[in-house]
Protein backbone atom coordinates (compact mmCIF):
# COMPACT_ATOMS: atom_id res chain seq x y z
CA UNK A 1 0.00 0.00 0.00
CA UNK A 2 1.21 3.47 -1.07
CA UNK A 3 -0.37 5.25 1.30
CA UNK A 4 0.32 4.85 4.75
CA UNK A 5 -1.20 7.37 6.55
CA UNK A 6 -4.56 6.35 4.67
CA UNK A 7 -3.90 3.06 5.61
CA UNK A 8 -3.63 3.96 9.16
CA UNK A 9 -6.91 5.95 9.53
CA UNK A 10 -8.87 2.98 7.85
CA UNK A 11 -7.55 0.79 10.13
CA UNK A 12 -8.70 3.27 13.65
CA UNK A 13 -12.01 3.91 11.67
CA UNK A 14 -13.04 0.63 11.55
CA UNK A 15 -11.74 -0.35 15.15
CA UNK A 16 -14.01 2.69 16.35
CA UNK A 17 -17.08 1.40 14.12
CA UNK A 18 -16.47 -2.32 15.75
CA UNK A 19 -16.47 -1.73 18.99
CA UNK A 20 -19.60 1.15 19.04
CA UNK A 21 -21.07 -1.62 16.73
CA UNK A 22 -20.39 -4.64 19.29
CA UNK A 23 -20.75 -2.13 22.24
CA UNK A 24 -24.38 -0.95 21.00
CA UNK A 25 -25.52 -4.08 20.23
CA UNK A 26 -24.69 -5.49 23.41
CA UNK A 27 -25.38 -2.65 25.14
CA UNK A 28 -27.56 -4.48 28.23
CA UNK A 29 -24.28 -5.92 28.81
CA UNK A 30 -21.91 -2.34 27.81
CA UNK A 31 -23.60 -0.40 30.48
CA UNK A 32 -23.99 -0.37 34.16
CA UNK A 33 -22.99 -1.46 37.39
CA UNK A 34 -22.33 -5.02 35.98
CA UNK A 35 -20.99 -5.05 33.16
CA UNK A 36 -19.08 -6.54 30.49
CA UNK A 37 -18.56 -4.41 27.51
CA UNK A 38 -17.52 -7.22 24.94
CA UNK A 39 -15.41 -4.73 22.90
CA UNK A 40 -13.12 -3.83 25.48
CA UNK A 41 -11.64 -7.17 24.16
CA UNK A 42 -10.35 -4.38 21.60
CA UNK A 43 -8.26 -2.21 23.66
CA UNK A 44 -5.57 -4.63 23.76
CA UNK A 45 -5.30 -4.10 19.93
CA UNK A 46 -2.80 -1.50 20.89
CA UNK A 47 0.22 -3.88 21.34
CA UNK A 48 -0.15 -4.89 17.71
CA UNK A 49 -0.14 -1.22 16.35
CA UNK A 50 -0.80 2.09 17.78
CA UNK A 51 -3.58 3.04 15.33
CA UNK A 52 -5.63 1.11 17.58
CA UNK A 53 -5.16 3.35 20.08
CA UNK A 54 -7.23 6.41 18.26
CA UNK A 55 -9.89 3.52 17.19
CA UNK A 56 -10.39 2.44 20.94
CA UNK A 57 -10.56 5.87 22.18
CA UNK A 58 -12.81 6.73 19.44
CA UNK A 59 -15.49 3.74 19.66
CA UNK A 60 -15.52 4.05 22.85
CA UNK A 61 -16.68 8.04 22.51
CA UNK A 62 -19.27 7.33 20.14
CA UNK A 63 -20.77 4.58 22.38
CA UNK A 64 -21.37 6.65 25.21
CA UNK A 65 -22.73 9.66 23.33
CA UNK A 66 -24.95 7.33 21.62
CA UNK A 67 -25.26 5.74 24.70
CA UNK A 68 -25.79 8.52 26.72
CA UNK A 69 -28.55 9.84 23.85
CA UNK A 70 -30.62 6.56 23.85
CA UNK A 71 -30.96 6.58 27.30
CA UNK A 72 -29.37 3.48 28.24
CA UNK A 73 -26.16 4.36 29.04
CA UNK A 74 -27.25 5.18 33.15
CA UNK A 75 -24.15 7.89 33.61
CA UNK A 76 -25.37 9.94 31.09
CA UNK A 77 -22.92 12.65 29.44
CA UNK A 78 -20.49 12.19 31.79
CA UNK A 79 -19.20 9.21 30.76
CA UNK A 80 -18.95 10.25 27.30
CA UNK A 81 -15.69 12.22 28.97
CA UNK A 82 -14.70 10.51 31.44
CA UNK A 83 -14.98 6.77 30.06
CA UNK A 84 -13.53 8.00 26.83
CA UNK A 85 -10.60 9.21 29.25
CA UNK A 86 -10.40 6.21 30.89
CA UNK A 87 -10.28 3.97 27.50
CA UNK A 88 -7.73 6.53 25.88
CA UNK A 89 -5.01 6.19 29.14
CA UNK A 90 -5.20 2.31 29.04
CA UNK A 91 -5.06 2.40 25.73
CA UNK A 92 -2.18 4.64 25.35
CA UNK A 93 -0.74 2.01 28.23
CA UNK A 94 -1.59 -0.86 26.42
CA UNK A 95 0.64 0.02 24.02
CA UNK A 96 3.37 1.14 26.29
CA UNK A 97 3.57 -1.50 28.16
CA UNK A 98 3.20 -3.62 25.32
CA UNK A 99 6.78 -5.74 25.28
CA UNK A 100 5.94 -6.41 29.07
CA UNK A 101 6.05 -9.99 28.89
CA UNK A 102 5.96 -12.89 31.11
CA UNK A 103 6.27 -15.79 29.37
CA UNK A 104 5.28 -14.30 26.11
CA UNK A 105 2.08 -13.21 27.13
CA UNK A 106 1.58 -9.42 27.18
CA UNK A 107 -0.34 -9.33 31.30
CA UNK A 108 0.89 -6.13 32.08
CA UNK A 109 -0.53 -4.71 28.81
CA UNK A 110 -3.77 -6.85 29.66
CA UNK A 111 -3.99 -5.05 33.05
CA UNK A 112 -4.50 -1.24 31.54
CA UNK A 113 -7.97 -1.10 30.75
CA UNK A 114 -8.81 -3.19 33.40
CA UNK A 115 -7.16 -1.06 36.49
CA UNK A 116 -8.42 2.10 34.38
CA UNK A 117 -12.16 1.34 33.60
CA UNK A 118 -12.17 -0.20 37.80
CA UNK A 119 -11.10 2.87 38.97
CA UNK A 120 -12.56 5.83 36.80
CA UNK A 121 -15.73 3.94 35.90
CA UNK A 122 -16.57 2.75 39.39
CA UNK A 123 -15.53 6.22 40.68
CA UNK A 124 -18.28 7.19 38.39
CA UNK A 125 -21.10 4.97 39.14
CA UNK A 126 -20.29 5.45 42.84
CA UNK A 127 -20.76 9.00 42.26
CA UNK A 128 -24.03 8.32 40.25
CA UNK A 129 -25.49 5.29 42.38
CA UNK A 130 -23.96 5.68 45.98
CA UNK A 131 -23.80 9.83 46.82
CA UNK A 132 -23.90 9.41 50.50
CA UNK A 133 -21.95 6.48 50.40
CA UNK A 134 -18.89 7.04 48.17
CA UNK A 135 -16.06 5.15 49.19
CA UNK A 136 -18.27 2.11 49.76
CA UNK A 137 -19.66 2.72 46.13
CA UNK A 138 -16.61 3.39 45.10
CA UNK A 139 -15.13 -0.11 46.52
CA UNK A 140 -18.69 -2.09 45.00
CA UNK A 141 -18.64 -0.84 41.69
CA UNK A 142 -14.40 -0.73 41.19
CA UNK A 143 -14.90 -4.63 41.50
CA UNK A 144 -17.96 -4.98 39.65
CA UNK A 145 -16.15 -2.90 36.78
CA UNK A 146 -12.97 -4.55 37.13
CA UNK A 147 -13.95 -7.93 36.86
CA UNK A 148 -15.59 -7.43 33.68
CA UNK A 149 -12.65 -5.34 32.51
CA UNK A 150 -10.96 -8.98 33.49
CA UNK A 151 -13.20 -10.93 31.46
CA UNK A 152 -13.33 -8.89 28.55
CA UNK A 153 -9.68 -8.55 28.27
CA UNK A 154 -8.21 -11.89 29.66
CA UNK A 155 -10.71 -14.26 28.23
CA UNK A 156 -11.36 -12.45 25.18
CA UNK A 157 -8.45 -9.42 24.49
CA UNK A 158 -5.46 -11.86 24.77
CA UNK A 159 -7.36 -14.40 22.20
CA UNK A 160 -8.04 -12.34 19.94
CA UNK A 161 -4.60 -10.63 19.94
CA UNK A 162 -2.55 -14.09 19.62
CA UNK A 163 -4.95 -14.74 16.93
CA UNK A 164 -4.57 -11.32 14.99
CA UNK A 165 -0.73 -11.85 15.54
CA UNK A 166 -0.78 -14.92 14.05
CA UNK A 167 -2.44 -13.76 11.19
CA UNK A 168 0.65 -10.98 10.79
CA UNK A 169 -2.12 -8.48 10.30
CA UNK A 170 0.15 -5.22 10.83
CA UNK A 171 2.52 -6.66 7.82
CA UNK A 172 -0.34 -7.75 5.94
CA UNK A 173 -1.11 -3.75 6.26
CA UNK A 174 2.69 -2.45 5.84
CA UNK A 175 2.71 -1.28 9.22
Amino acid sequence: MKNKTLVRFCISAVIAALYAAVSLALAPLSFGPIQIRIAEAMTLLPILFPEAIAGVTLGCFLTNLIGAILGVNLLGFFDVFAGTLATFLAAMLTWRCRKLCVKGVPLVSALMPVLFNAVIIGAELAYVLYPTALLTGFVINALEVGFGELVACFILGLPLVKALDKAQLAKRFGL
